[in-house]
């Protein structure tokens, strides 16, 4: 095959597929049976020709590739208090944020794919209310120098001193 500086235009479209399905099907961990070959080949071809006419097929593929298909119901994703589980995978977390940080999304795109209300939970209830009782306990969310109990109370006023001398 000729370097990837000096593009041969020469090549048809059907050895260029060739060659591409050989340079694939050489590389051991690919693993493919006989009877797939021919249609692989097929596929690399149309790809091809696909690609050196500017008319990729890339944008016919896209549309169905938004049609995502949920791996739980919503309501079994909420069921437990103790864990959400994702739509993606199906496996439960306290707290989705990260795991669709490594799919490369964000809350609102999780959201927007799977039809959610802008209110479905990244966390679940459990977990956020221990989250929330640590944070009090440690004081959080207070002013400085101010403690639980004067929190909760108001200061009494003061009243005035009588006077000595009557």
């Amino acid at each position: 095959m000729a370097d990837q500086n000096d593009f041969d235009t020469s090549i048809s479209p059907v050895e260029l597929a060739t060659e591409l399905t050989v340079a694939w099907l050489s590389n051991s961990n690919n693993r493919v049976s006989a009877d797939d070959v021919p249609a692989f080949l097929q596929r690399m071809h149309d790809t091809v020709v696909a690609l050196s006419t500017g008319s990729a097929k890339g944008g016919d593929d896209a549309a169905p590739a938004q049609d995502y298909t949920p791996a739980v119901s919503v309501r079994k994703s909420l069921a437990s208090r103790d864990h959400i589980i994702s739509m993606i995978d199906g496996k439960p977390y306290k707290t989705l944020r990260r795991h669709l940080a490594t799919n490369g999304m964000t809350p609102d795109e999780y959201r927007a794919r799977y039809g959610l209300k802008a209110d479905y939970p990244m966390v679940a209830p459990a977990y956020s209310e221990s989250r929330s009782a640590m944070a009090k306990t440690i004081g959080l969310g207070r002013k400085p120098g101010q403690t639980n109990a004067a929190k909760g109370e108001a200061k009494p006023a003061r009243k005035p001193k009588a006077d000595a001398t009557a």
